[in-house]
């Protein structure tokens, strides 16, 4: 089973007429995810690898029945993008791009409160159920459907620790990238919640990074209410205070953030964390046994 997306899934590609949109639209073809329209404001009544492009969400949920976006927008205009989704009334909103001003998702998230809708994101490489659709920009090939788990706030960490999974004999049931911008929709709290009700989910692995305090709170929530086994790890163990590593919200600052907090957190809460990336898969064996 997987959450959030699955083969009924059907994508809107916001800037699919750029050439990130046009290259990971035909990406996602050929994965078998079913894209059925294309947005970008003011070039509509086209077609983008055969996909119908629209000039606003509304109309492609009119005219194609989507409910999940991809967003493919410049920062400068990605934010509206997502409240043009949000306003067409999808419930899930993948933000691919990377660069949004903190302003702009300032005003995204106050547009979004109270509104019954997921938002991945931004700088994210997206979510992929394996074998059953693809939304984002991850590479296909190294997922094998399964029943585990992976939530990660770096993109290509989450490609490492998929290929290490894969290898080791463990498929994944769904994997999501939430960004490490700052300001982002989904939370690692928001996805152990419906993890926590898949049934045919039985671990999960969580990836951190240095910055924030998202993994101390996921630790609290999961020593308090979640049942099935967690192996995590965290990026920037090395990272010196007040320098920025790759994401936006990945520095360490104000006496938070450092990467000995995160895993003393974690492990404190019964998480079992590999100190080492390159270890990970020997340590799901460990803890969840061969499949």
């Amino acid at each position: 089973m997987s959450i959030l997306v699955d083969e009924n899934t059907r994508v809107v590609v916001q800037g699919i007429t750029g050439r990130e949109g046009t290259f990971h639209t035909k990406q996602k073809l050929d994965y078998g995810t079913t894209v059925t329209a294309g947005v970008t404001p003011g070039k509509g009544v086209q077609k983008i690898e055969g996909v119908p492009v629209f000039n606003t969400v509304q109309e492609a949920v009119e005219k194609e029945g989507v409910n999940t976006s991809c967003i493919f927008v410049p920062p400068p205009f990605a934010g509206d993008a997502v409240i043009d989704a949000a306003s067409g009334g999808l419930g899930v909103i993948v933000c691919i791009t990377e660069g949004i001003p903190v302003l702009d998702m300032v005003k995204v998230a106050r547009f979004l409160e109270g509104k019954n809708l997921v938002l991945i994101g931004p700088n994210c490489p997206g979510i992929i159920s394996p074998d059953k659709t693809k939304v984002g920009i991850m590479p296909g090939p190294i997922h094998r459907p399964g029943d585990m788990a992976v939530i990660s706030r770096s993109g290509t960490l989450t490609y490492e620790v998929v290929d290490q999974l894969t290898r080791a004999g463990f498929g994944q049931s769904t994997c999501i990238g939430i960004g490490g911008d700052p300001i982002v929709g989904t939370t690692f709290i928001d996805l152990l919640k419906r993890f926590k009700v898949d049934p045919e989910t039985r671990g999960v692995v969580l990836i951190g990074e240095i910055g924030g305090t998202a993994e101390e709170e996921a630790a609290e929530y999961i020593e308090r209410e979640f049942d099935k086994p967690v192996i995590a790890f965290i990026a920037g163990q090395t990272a010196p205070p007040g320098r920025r590593m790759g994401h936006a919200g990945a520095i360490i600052s104000g006496g938070q953030g450092k990467a000995e907090d995160k895993i003393k957190a974690l492990q404190a809460a019964g998480i079992t964390v590999a100190v080492n990336l390159s270890t990970l898969g020997n340590t799901a064996l460990d803890v969840m046994g061969k499949i």
